[in-house]
């Protein structure tokens, strides 16, 4: 069954909560996505991705679905107005309480969707914290790194559409297509696209490099936004969330014995 955190009342979630529960957590972004995307975008995918993904659910697992994170380490889109960021250290210690909560409440399992390439750095570390501290499972979900859909999307699309591009602009016709300004839909070339094909250093190469998203594009972003249509977009959100679903249902199914909190230094 599929509650949402902060619609029960205390006594219903302490009655519901238990080892066997799975609390899922969407983080997104509130950042610069070109011209013809909002700078909801980031968090509006996690959320699509999110309500997808639970009617694909067993509807015999508990699932609490907790509040979205709205705001993202978004350091490398701050030359660009609407940006608004938080440091790793800030989204580590949002994490961090949260997890905390959720070991008072009596759950052990957490998965974190995140769709904010910005986020994964501090992810990592932050998920072990709670994992020594609380003796929970936490399962860094970041739908980007999932297996991805090349008989939906080229391979140079997933090479270089890495922000803005053809998918996250399908999704979000497909999800939002009034926030969507199709008049301003174009290609934006990406600098990596000037490497040779062998290249091992780029943007997000086997070697990457630190970027602001102007050093990619002056615009901002990259890919081809103009490719995107709402029927791709539906395809990528079925893919994207029946992983998540999978996901969550062996999340479910970890076996937590040994989990055991470890002593702090």
């Amino acid at each position: 069954m599929i509650h949402h955190w902060q619609h029960l009342s205390a006594p219903e979630l302490a009655e519901l909560a238990g080892p066997d529960g799975v609390a899922v957590l969407a983080l997104g972004a509130i950042e610069q996505h070109g011209p013809h995307l909002p700078l909801s975008t980031d968090l509006d995918i996690a959320c699509g991705l999110q309500a997808a993904a639970c009617e694909r659910l067993d509807p015999r697992l508990q699932v609490f679905l907790l509040p979205a994170l709205a705001l993202g380490a978004s350091e490398e889109h701050s030359g660009f107005a609407g940006t608004l960021a938080l440091t790793p250290e800030q989204m580590s210690g949002q994490i961090q309480a949260i997890g905390e909560g959720l070991h008072r409440a009596g759950l052990r399992r957490l998965v974190i969707l995140n769709a904010h390439g910005g986020n994964i750095g501090w992810l990592g570390p932050a998920a072990l914290g709670l994992r020594r501290r609380y003796g929970m499972l936490v399962v860094k979900a970041n739908y980007m790194l999932f297996n991805q859909p090349e008989h939906l999307l080229g391979a140079e699309e997933l090479r270089h559409g890495l922000h803005g591009g053809q998918a996250e602009t399908a999704m979000m016709l497909y999800l939002h297509p009034e926030r969507v300004r199709t008049e301003q839909l174009r290609r934006f070339a990406s600098v990596a696209e000037r490497l040779p094909p062998e290249a091992v250093l780029g943007p997000e190469g086997e070697a990457a490099w630190a970027w602001m998203a102007e050093d990619l594009n002056p615009a901002g972003v990259v890919g081809d936004a103009a490719a995107a249509t709402p029927e791709l977009g539906g395809l990528l959100i079925e893919h994207y969330a029946g992983r998540l679903a999978r996901v969550i249902g062996e999340a479910a199914a970890v076996d937590l014995d040994g989990f055991e909190p470890q002593a702090t230094c």
